[in-house]
């Protein structure tokens, strides 16, 4: 059984309220459904959650991991919220670079710059 640990921290993203939901370890089939439902209670219990997905600790992430990765951009974007993915290692990078989360989730190199995107208005497009 693989090991993950998450944890959920409070933070303002200039002047937004936010989270930072770290993971450490891995993420497979014995451990992603318990991981993603804490998740899903954060998300759930946020008017209108913004949250940043520190991804530096976590070393491997599985197919269905990916399609939480998905679910939880879409119940954030429904509720007016955003998204945003901290520090990915380069292999889950790639990961996400190929099944197409990068081009719909910003990514950043820090958890700072990430807070900053949250923070940062995004102007409707005409």
């Amino acid at each position: 059984m693989a090991e993950v640990q998450t944890s959920i921290q409070d933070i303002d993203a200039n002047g937004k309220p936010a989270k930072v939901i770290r993971f450490a370890g891995q993420l497979d089939e014995t451990n992603v459904d318990m991981e993603a439902k804490k998740i899903y209670e954060v998300i759930d219990g946020m008017v209108e959650p913004n949250l940043i997905l520190d991804l530096e600790g976590l070393t491997y992430m599985n197919s269905k991991s990916i399609g939480y990765v998905t679910d939880w951009y879409s119940r954030t974007a429904a509720k007016n919220g955003r998204i945003v993915i901290a520090r990915p290692r380069p292999n889950i990078l790639d990961i996400l670079k190929v099944v197409g989360i990068t081009q719909i989730i910003p990514i950043h190199d820090t958890v700072d710059e990430a807070k900053l995107a949250l923070g940062t208005v995004v102007a409707a497009k005409e």
